[in-house]
């Protein structure tokens, strides 16, 4: 009884499978590719990750093929129907070849294979990884130059600092008041927007309007919304790549191109300069030599210090271009470490090479450290200033000779050869006797901000502070000493002393004009320091140049403290004219010591600032005097 239910329950099993089988036959296999495709692509995957990742390998070399972080405009995505095989992507699997009955329609995946050209069906799809990557809606390309509309263009090779005058442009603006009228719902500003010939307007974080051709990654300030320039300015970027290519130079994918509408002599031409961020420079399809890229620095020999003067400008083009740009992290924390480094300098020495002063460099560092979370994102304003600050810091390398045998490593150091801080010319040496050393004092403190004809920014603000404080103090004494003298002068006694009647006058005038020379170098001096670096050193550079250089800079700024100790001086010898012409004997013998220990004591710090001592004045008298004995005088001495 029991076998035959097994049997009968077989026989009834045996046409339902048979049927199932056969009716599903289609989606079993369809399944099956699915499994098959599945497994193939966590392979690839897998193979991927194993290739990319830096996993701990025997080798210490790094990993070939990496993708380097790079601030270039990503490239675009080329459309699916431009779009090469991948590697690992394309997989053909073997289709078997289904039976006449199942009425299946199979088709292969690669539908150019060379085992079924003829195969028109559709192909099956698999999902190629890739980065995501935010691309905005682009306009068309640009439409190739039209031959008849050639025109003469003239290229010309410039640096982004400072032959882009995006800071001179001097556009003027309507001043005629009229109210914009607003229609309604929501406004639509794209149509304002709209470039043709492929450009995109872009806005600076400062608020500078500026162009970017995505197809051949192209920048400029030029507003191509007028035909005409857009007519020029696509000749002028097929011109120049051309050039480059003639040239023989290989232009990475990654590779852009800055160009500037200039007039020069009249005639209109286009400043152009090409930009790699492999290497982070800028270079040109030319040999190309200005002043403007070595900023007027002597001695530039070799290309490995050139290449921080290429670096600084590399940073200029990315700070005047930044939008469309990915921060790389690497970037953000190499300048933490530049700043972190140049924020030690200044606590534990003196004489920092940092083109900022300790306050400013701390603050960076906390501005560097809200950089971190702008890493790997695209956001233009800390792109900007990342590449200011890194801009400002490859300047000072260059500066400085980093990296050659002649760096210089303090900020005092000449490397075109010491400053005598004492002038061998004779009127100069009478001229500081004169002047109770200050011109010396003041010479000192302008070499320390003045090093071979460039101005040191931080030293720069603290001696310009110094001189207005002390200017200062000097007003308010040139007042006191003016009135003192008026008091003097009123007096019955001194009526009938014309000797300290004239001594008053000549104090009264010195306090006088120290007055006003305060007064005047007080104003110049903070409109100085108002300024800019460059303004500040521009007024150096002019009275360097002067008869006696830096020297009559020196005399000038002593002349507030001469004149007020000339005030006493002469106050001090009306006083004394008073005194020895008015009084008794009495008087005179008790005056007369403390009237000389005062005019010693007064006299010795003029005398020693001149390194005239009085150990010196015994040894020339005794030379005078004795001359057989001042040998062994001289050596016991």
């Amino acid at each position: 009884m029991r076998e035959g239910c097994i049997r009968m329950f077989i026989s009834w099993l045996r046409p339902i499978i048979k049927t199932t089988t056969f009716r599903s036959y289609k989606r079993l296999l369809s399944i099956l590719l699915r499994v098959i495709r599945h497994c193939r692509s966590l392979i690839n995957e897998k193979e991927g990750d194993f290739r990319e990742r830096p996993t701990l390998a025997l080798s210490s070399q790094p990993v070939a093929n990496q993708p380097e972080p790079s601030l270039a405009v990503p490239l675009l995505e080329a459309p699916i129907q431009a779009r090469g095989s991948h590697t690992g992507t394309n997989v053909q699997l073997p289709i078997p070849e289904p039976r006449e009955d199942t009425n299946i329609n199979v088709s292969a995946y690669d539908t150019q294979s060379p085992q079924n050209p003829a195969s028109s069906s559709t192909p099956i799809s698999m999902p190629v990884p890739s980065i995501p990557m935010v691309i905005a809606t682009l306009p068309p390309p640009p439409p190739p130059t039209k031959p008849g509309n050639t025109v003469d263009i003239i290229l010309t090779p410039i640096v982004p600092e400072p032959q882009v005058k995006r800071y001179d442009r001097d556009v003027r603006v309507d001043n005629k008041y009229k109210p914009f009228k607003v229609k309604k719902g929501l406004m639509d500003c794209s149509e304002e927007l709209v470039v043709e010939g492929g450009w995109q307007p872009l806005t600076h974080p400062e608020g500078a309007l500026f162009f970017y051709e995505p197809y051949k990654r192209v920048f400029t300030d030029a507003d191509v919304r007028i035909p005409a320039t857009t007519d020029k300015i696509n000749q002028a970027v097929d011109k120049a790549y051309e050039k480059a290519r003639n040239a023989n130079i290989p232009l990475d994918l990654l590779v852009e191109l800055g160009l500037e509408l200039m007039m020069r002599d009249g005639k209109e031409m286009w400043g152009y300069y090409f930009v790699d961020h492999k290497r982070r420079v800028i270079f040109w399809f030319e040999d190309y030599e200005s002043s403007d890229l070595m900023k007027n620095i002597r001695g530039v020999e070799s290309k490995s210090h050139v290449k921080y003067a290429l670096h600084s400008q590399y940073w200029r083009h990315i700070e005047l271009f930044p939008n469309k740009r990915i921060l790389p992290k690497d970037t953000v924390v190499a300048l933490k470490e530049i700043v972190m480094h140049a924020h030690a300098e200044n606590i534990t020495s003196e004489t920092c090479l940092a083109p900022f002063a300790p306050d400013e460099v701390a603050s960076m560092l906390d501005l560097v450290d809200h950089l971190e979370d702008s890493t790997n994102k695209e956001r233009e304003h800390s792109v900007w200033i990342t590449a200011r600050l890194m801009r400002l810091f490859s300047n000072a390398k260059f500066v400085n000779f980093c990296g050659q045998s002649g760096a210089r490593l303090d900020v005092d150091q000449s490397l075109y050869g010491d400053h005598d801080n004492h002038s061998k010319n004779i009127a100069l040496r009478i001229m500081n006797v004169i002047l109770f050393g200050s011109p010396n004092a003041q010479s000192r403190a302008i070499r320390k901000i003045w090093v071979d004809e460039i101005i040191v920014q931080p030293r720069s603000k603290n001696f310009f502070d110094r001189l207005t404080t002390e200017w200062n103090g000097y007003t308010i004494f040139s007042t006191v000493m003016l009135a003192v003298d008026i008091s003097f002068l009123a007096v019955p006694a001194v009526a009938t002393q014309t000797p300290a009647i004239v001594l008053a006058y000549l104090s009264s005038l010195c306090a006088l004009g120290s007055l006003m020379v305060s007064l005047i170098l007080a104003g110049q001096v903070n409109d100085r320091r108002r300024g800019s670096a460059a303004d500040v050193a521009s007024f150096m550079v002019g009275m360097s140049r002067s008869i006696l250089g830096l020297e009559s800079l020196a005399l000038m700024l002593s002349l507030p403290f001469a004149l007020l100790i000339w005030g006493m001086a002469f106050f001090a010898g009306a006083l004394s004219t008073l005194i020895f012409r008015t009084s008794g004997v009495v008087a005179l013998s008790i005056t007369s010591p403390i009237w000389f220990a005062v005019f010693v004591l007064a006299t010795w710090p003029v005398l020693a600032a001149n390194d005239i001592h009085i150990s010196h004045l015994r040894i020339w008298i005794i030379k005078q005097v004795l001359p057989q004995a001042a040998g062994p005088v001289i050596s016991h001495v």
